[in-house]
């Protein structure tokens, strides 16, 4: 019996192991569901907050949120927005957060409207995120998560790569060449060089960001022959090209124009520079909309994927980039459903909250079709 006993703890710890908190239970087989949720239980799922109550200009790097350097065992990604805020402590600073928080924490932190922050938030934890316990990593797993998990089990987080991180990174290597979450030198070099070339006074302006983005393309047609550029990236390739030109300037100068010390601080540091203050008002779609399609419209393209080096091959079923609600249709019928084919019970209330959540962001300005993958009840 002792033995028996021992046995049935060393599997409980195993299975505890093998499903931290914030991986995805992408893959997760029935049993393994009826497992975890029998051993967690099912975490809350708050609405997502409002539109800030003071959303005008304000010091945010303050001494209520110091920069401390990440931990051992702290987590980062490919994001260097969420990266800053972690190590502001605007997000917890191991790097775990629920999809409210991450609302939270760009709004206060970076003034992004309310609409835009949730749109992010809820588009990347559906790819990313454990639905059970809300919480979500955003970078890769640590030695704490344990072994990883079967196939096709992905383990959850934003440096999971194929779904909100993607090839052609301004500072990330495409996953094909090495670790895709980490900041690269030489391509920092790059955006360096081309904000020399085609940004006002040497800043990374929207023609820097429209150069820089069909450079990045470019290259990775030309070298990666696993490359993929189509729904759900091309919208975060887009938006984080000109994300910087707004949320890493200074609010007092509002110029759209970054320096390359302020760029610095956020891509390679994970820090906002010394008293630095968020954008005067928030920024939503309204502003975000014309200079996404302002850098498209420079250099277009087709969504597509590489069949070998310089063999990239057009997908035409594929919403364009200028088609918002195609690819929101997109995310909700196809790549969470690919991830989640036949959810019942918890998981599948917990998925269709969350669809909700991100229809709601998409609706107020873009006026989509709400999509059903799993019914409406």
């Amino acid at each position: 019996m002792a033995k028996f006993s021992a046995l049935i703890l060393i599997t409980v710890v195993r299975l505890a192991m093998a499903l931290p908190a914030y991986e995805s239970l992408v893959g997760r087989s029935a049993s393994e569901i009826n497992e975890y949720i029998a051993r967690e239980g099912i975490a809350e799922i708050p609405n997502p907050p409002l539109p800030l109550v003071d959303g005008s200009i304000k010091l945010v790097n303050n001494p209520s949120h110091p920069f401390i350097p990440a931990g051992p065992d702290d987590i980062r990604g490919p994001c260097p927005a969420l990266n800053t805020l972690a190590s502001h402590g605007y997000l917890p600073r191991n790097g775990i957060a629920r999809p409210d928080q991450i609302v939270t924490a760009v709004m206060e932190g970076l003034n992004l409207g309310n609409d835009f922050a949730k749109f992010l938030a809820y588009q990347a934890f559906l790819m990313n995120g454990n639905p059970f316990t809300n919480l979500m990593s955003i970078g890769m797993k640590t030695p704490e998560t344990g072994e990883d998990p079967p196939l096709p089990a992905q383990v959850g987080g934003l440096s999971q790569h194929g779904t909100f991180e993607g090839d052609t990174s301004m500072t990330r290597l495409d996953a094909f060449f090495g670790d895709q979450a980490a900041f690269n030198e030489d391509l920092f070099q790059g955006f360096i060089a081309t904000s020399a070339e085609y940004g006002f006074n040497g800043t990374y302006d929207i023609n820097a960001a429209a150069e820089l983005r069909y450079q990045r393309l470019q290259d990775s047609i030309l070298t990666n022959p696993e490359l993929v550029f189509n729904s759900p990236r091309i919208i975060s390739a887009y938006s984080e090209a000109v994300f910087p030109t707004i949320f890493f300037v200074d609010g007092r100068l509002n110029n759209r124009q970054l320096t390359m010390d302020a760029a610095r601080h956020f891509f390679d540091f994970q820090m906002m520079p010394a008293d630095f203050h968020r954008q005067p008002a928030p920024v939503n779609f309204t502003m975000v909309d014309p200079l996404t399609k302002a850098i498209f419209d420079k250099h277009p393209f087709s969504p597509g994927s590489n069949q070998g080096v310089n063999n990239f091959v057009l997908q035409p079923e594929t919403p364009p980039l200028a088609d918002f609600c195609g690819i929101y249709h997109d995310i909700a019928l196809r790549v969470v459903p690919d991830q989640y084919p036949n959810p019942t019970g918890y998981l599948r209330e917990a998925l269709n909250k969350n669809l909700g959540f991100l229809f709601d962001a998409v609706n107020t300005e873009h006026n989509c079709i709400q999509a059903f993958p799993y019914g409406s009840d």
